[in-house]
């Protein structure tokens, strides 16, 4: 059932407004500056463009928006802290005082959390309610989901941009809490990239030596024991994956079908990005890149979408920070656009384009 959805809703995502960017570029290069003198923010401004299908855009109402759910994986003792943590996160982010929170108020924007699957008793006040369950299964033993589950999981990000929009949010930042979640999520990479496990496995929030072998061996085992098709995004998806991921999934999919670009955070987040430009296609013109990560695949997962972040500050945080540090430099950028001085305004000789040889 969930999934029959699912192939209705990807069938609904919507083509880029190419028109739109090339307007876009047109106008950038009528302002009173050195051709492409602004870099990948022109690129990045552009693709807004095509995404919301104007060349008129409108980024200032945003939002960040924080999947949590909790892992069984943290059984194999991969991570320095339990799952009471995610709850813990969840709670300061509704509350307003999560470092997302502190980030997004300079910047902006709004942040949300949304329960994708926390491990509790009673459902976290405040937070928008999509619980797949208190927790996935253990990778390491067994698939993460059901299959009807993962679908379910993506509709419910997806569900998330239909909401958001409908509130006036023009763009959003896709992030993520999960004690544990980068295991799933270097097992996802391991599988698509058909890579070792060592390649692709960072110390996430901090591991010693000890812990970090294990946590490799443990993403070796996941791999093993699951025998994902890597054929099948969904596949991989329902045994490597997380709640937060296929909500993150969602999300980027959402983008695609309502018209609304999507930040993308870290690897985790870019993770998410990935299965979705698997799942659908389209989803790829709505994505917007923020950060390069310090996990050891963050690179080739930038590479492996089309994606060029703009900001190197060796993060790895999570919630969306990176995604959210994004938006002040964005809104530099919209008001030369919007505000620039072109040539015709100072009668000068307007630069001229030449192809790159």
């Amino acid at each position: 059932m969930y999934e029959e959805e699912l192939i209705k809703t990807t069938a609904r995502a919507v083509s880029p407004a190419e028109a739109a960017a090339a307007e876009c570029r047109r106008r950038w290069d009528a302002l009173a500056k050195p051709i492409d003198g602004l870099g990948k923010f022109e690129k990045i401004i552009a693709k807004i463009a095509a995404a919301e299908g104007t060349p008129d855009i409108k980024v200032e109402k945003r939002a960040a928006v924080i999947m949590c759910a909790d892992n069984g994986v943290t059984e194999e003792g991969v991570t320095q802290t339990d799952r009471s943590v995610t709850r813990k996160v969840a709670e300061a982010i509704v509350k307003g005082n999560s470092t997302v929170n502190v980030l997004a108020a300079a910047a902006g924007t709004d942040a949300f959390a949304v329960d994708m699957g926390i491990d509790t008793d009673q459902p976290v006040q405040g937070t928008a309610f999509h619980s797949m369950g208190r927790a996935t299964g253990n990778i390491a033993q067994g698939p993460a989901m059901l299959r009807e589950t993962a679908c379910r999981a993506v509709l419910a990000g997806v569900e998330t941009v239909r909401e958001m929009a409908g509130r006036g949010y023009q763009m959003l930042a896709a992030g993520e809490m999960g004690i544990g979640n980068t295991t799933p999520s270097s097992a996802i990479l391991s599988a698509l990239f058909q890579l070792d496990p060592a390649q692709v496995t960072g110390r996430g929030a901090g591991l010693d030596d000890q812990s970090y072998r294990r946590k490799i061996e443990v993403v070796r085992k996941a791999i093993e024991v699951n025998k994902a098709d890597i054929s099948d995004p969904v596949d991989v998806l329902s045994k490597l994956g997380g709640f937060d991921i296929a909500g993150m999934t969602g999300l980027y999919i959402g983008g695609a079908v309502y018209r609304v670009p999507v930040v993308v955070d870290g690897l985790i987040s870019g993770v998410s990005a990935l299965l979705a430009q698997r799942i659908c296609p389209l989803s790829a013109g709505y994505m917007i890149a923020s950060h390069i990560g310090r996990e050891p695949a963050a690179k080739m997962l930038m590479k492996e979408l089309g994606l060029d972040p703009v900001i190197d500050g060796d993060m790895a945080l999570g919630e969306a920070t990176g995604a959210v540090m994004l938006f002040p430099l964005l809104d530099c950028a919209v008001n030369l656009y919007r505000n620039g001085e072109s040539f015709g305004d100072i009668a000068m000789e307007a630069y001229e384009r030449f192809d790159k040889k």
